[in-house]
């Protein structure tokens, strides 16, 4: 039997006026027991492949992927910091987007998220699985998802900057300055709500005006035109419903949070720094609630022109990172794209590591979080057995402390199917899916 006093999370934040990240007490239990604790994913992107010397190599030790002995698995350099933190891994090999073979090896960031078929000429991605998962479930927060990248924008076709794609398959642009997705996600923004309720009904009325006058307009137009116009007016709707979402908050305070605690300063000419930034930026906008969607494009796969090709150069490794990649097959070249491995996996143990010890409902975030960790290539222009780290999610029925070898017929979907039933979301199939990956579930 429910006890009078018992109440929800969400419902105390609001009613004191304040948001702020609560520990969860008793009185808040069987509440939280009925609606659930909130299911996360964070989608994690890295450029240009691993390390992935020969066996019987001098730097064998640098392979990015495990070694197996037995019936168990050993982490080697480049992952060693996911060791404490095993029985929430599972590390995956041989997957692959069928699609993305054929594809050039700088092309291929653009659907790691999406698993579009698109070649030749003809650029034409679909959803990604963030905004899939959002379309559901990003209503109940305030953002509907974070788009992070260290070069920020969406970049161009092929070369995107972004991992997030709407419905029509259109770059979402990312947030690379840690201070804007702060202020965004925490700041007061216009002191006046007078002033911003105005401003989203002005930007409304002119969202129906503009509707109103395509919608008369089609009839006029060529089927080629009118596909066009399909695809603009369902932009116009993307952009309405984030309006109808900025009003439903606008009288629900934002959360409070310690701006001392973020080194928002960083920036790109200091890695380290600047990647752990925008971690512990995610970190804030999952405890808070403000979202339970992100994406961070660590780098991206268009060479020299790119923020974060400097990334290595910058903590004293030889060259950029494309160019690490292509000399990851010379003389201790294993050994220098391996370091940068280590150092990315380092960054990614460092955010888990804060989510496992950080407490929630029975057990702590990361049970709650799924994170999606990996690259599209497995060597530079390699575009089969991905790297990639699944872990988390425990409360969702992963079962993890595995390195799964699985054969390249497997397609890459089918993670991301099985991520989908987990996490409650209608769906039929996604991308070129063929069914869930059992070995990943209880």
């Amino acid at each position: 039997m429910q006890k009078s006093w018992y109440f929800n999370r969400r419902t105390f934040l609001h009613g004191t006026g304040v948001c702020l990240a609560l520990p969860w007490l008793e009185c808040m239990s069987q509440a939280d027991d009925v609606m659930k604790l909130p299911a996360r994913l964070a989608s994690i992107y890295f450029p240009f492949g691993v390390s992935l010397p020969n066996e019987k190599s001098e730097h064998a030790a640098w392979n990015w992927f495990p070694q197996r002995d037995q019936n168990t698995f050993q982490f080697r350099n480049s992952l060693e910091s996911l060791e404490p933190l095993r029985q929430q891994v599972t590390v995956l090999g041989g997957l692959s987007h069928p699609a993305g073979r054929k594809m050039g090896g700088h092309d291929t960031g653009d659907i790691f998220l999406t698993g579009a078929n698109f070649s030749g000429t003809t650029y034409r991605n679909s959803i990604s699985l963030d905004q899939y998962i959002a379309s559901h479930v990003g209503d109940q927060t305030r953002f509907g998802s974070l788009v992070l990248s260290s070069d920020g924008g969406v970049g161009e076709p092929s070369r995107s900057t972004t991992l997030s794609f709407t419905m029509q398959g259109r770059p979402i642009p990312a947030i690379s300055n840690p201070r804007q997705v702060f202020d965004r996600l925490f700041g007061e923004g216009d002191s006046s709500s007078k002033n911003q309720r105005r401003l989203l009904q002005n930007t409304g009325s002119m969202l129906d005006l503009v509707l109103e006058n395509s919608r008369s307009m089609k009839t006029r137009l060529g089927k080629q035109d009118q596909r066009k116009l399909d695809e603009y007016l369902s932009s116009i709707r993307d952009i309405e419903q984030r309006v109808n979402r900025s009003q439903a908050w606008l009288d629900i305070p934002k959360p409070v949070v310690d701006r001392d605690a973020i080194n928002l300063s960083a920036d790109q000419s200091s890695p380290v720094e600047y990647m752990q930034a925008m971690y512990d930026l995610i970190f804030l906008a999952f405890q808070t609630d403000s979202t339970r969607l992100a994406t961070y494009m660590l780098g991206q796969v268009a060479g020299a022109t790119t923020i974060a090709n400097a990334f290595p150069a910058c903590i004293g490794l030889p060259g950029n990172w494309h160019g690490l990649a292509h000399g990851a097959g010379k003389k201790d070249g294993a050994k220098s794209l391996g370091r940068f491995d280590q150092l990315l996996a380092q960054q990614l143990s460092r955010f888990m590591t804060r989510l496992q010890e950080t407490p929630e409902g029975d057990g702590t975030m990361l049970d709650n979080t799924l994170i999606f960790y990996g690259s599209s290539n497995s060597k530079t222009h390699n575009n089969n057995n991905y790297p990639l780290v699944l872990a988390g999610g425990r409360n969702l029925g992963f079962k993890h402390n595995q390195y799964l070898q699985l054969d390249a017929k497997t397609p890459l979907a089918n993670v991301f199917v099985t991520m989908l039933e987990r996490m409650n979301i209608p769906h039929d199939g996604f991308a070129d899916s063929t069914g869930e990956l059992s070995a990943l579930t209880n």
